[in-house]
């Protein structure tokens, strides 16, 4: 039997120092692993504790973990995760496929075939975003993997008219606005980490697939598992979203991090995986 473990990264499994949402008094908060560096300075991190039951968890050979995010490939590269090296990772929301860190080419060319029947090009939706951007708060502006744009703004002085007008304007064309963070996404609608998730599952045979994140762009993964989390902050958590096979909880920042690893051990004992070893404890 073989469980496939797809899981967001960013505000779901590892965390920014803004991100962390550490509320306990400092001589009782969680000691933290720094799981990515970027230009010689810790970014991202998750708990000790999240740790050890991540790289017990990708240690059974019938686990097949697979990082799952919105970030491009050399943004994904950068973390160091505790543990086996995932054999899979899918990036760039479901645009790129990683096998053993190479990218596969026959996805690749599977979803720039689908996305130029069913979507308004990139072009015409990156020049709309710097055409309405306003630079009193626009600092950045990116195109991914040649498959979608962001922004990195100010979040506090982007006005909510705009975003609603801006996923409007992108509905009509094919594509979905997510903000998270300091980031504006236009991703389009068929570039989806569920799509992915499932050929790596009929790739790997897996009987059953588990999933967890906290944005919109996530909500496909969420419900194409055959069970899923959400941490208690978010996009989706904002919105109150969930759904029959989808455990949304209440814990928040890095520690909902470790709450998810948990559950993702649970839910690997109860399939069988480890009968009532040493991950079923460490997950209870």
């Amino acid at each position: 039997m073989t469980v496939l473990v797809a899981s967001d990264l960013d505000r779901t499994l590892i965390y920014s120092a803004a991100a962390l949402g550490l509320t306990m008094p400092d001589p009782v908060a969680p000691r933290l692993l720094c799981v990515e560096v970027h230009e010689s300075k810790p970014l991202s991190f998750m708990t000790e504790t999240a740790s050890a039951l991540l790289a017990e968890l990708t240690a059974d050979p019938a686990v097949v973990f697979v990082p799952t995010t919105t970030r491009t490939r050399k943004q994904y590269q950068r973390i160091r995760f505790p543990g086996r090296p995932a054999q899979y990772a899918i990036c760039a929301n479901g645009g790129q496929l990683l096998v053993d860190g190479v990218p596969d080419r026959d996805w690749r060319r599977q979803v720039a075939a689908r996305l130029a029947e069913e979507c308004a090009p990139l072009e015409e939706v990156h020049g709309h975003l710097l055409a309405t951007a306003d630079p009193a708060w626009l600092r950045k502006a990116r195109v991914a993997e040649d498959l979608f744009a962001y922004l990195v703004v100010e979040r506090a002085l982007v006005p909510e008219e705009w975003v609603k007008a801006l996923a409007e304007w992108a509905e009509g064309r094919g594509w979905t606005v997510s903000l998270q963070g300091r980031k504006i996404y236009a991703v389009p609608r068929p570039l989806t980490k569920s799509a992915a998730m499932h050929e790596v599952a009929r790739r790997t045979g897996a009987s059953t697939t588990l999933a967890a994140g906290d944005s919109l762009l996530d909500a496909d993964l969420l419900l194409a598992a055959d069970a899923a989390w959400r941490p208690g902050h978010g996009e989706l958590a904002d919105a109150g979203w969930t759904a029959p096979t989808v455990t949304p909880l209440a814990t928040a920042g890095v520690l909902a991090g470790e709450e998810i690893v948990r559950a993702f051990g649970r839910a690997v004992a109860q399939e069988g995986v480890r009968p009532g070893g040493e991950l079923g404890t460490l997950g209870a």
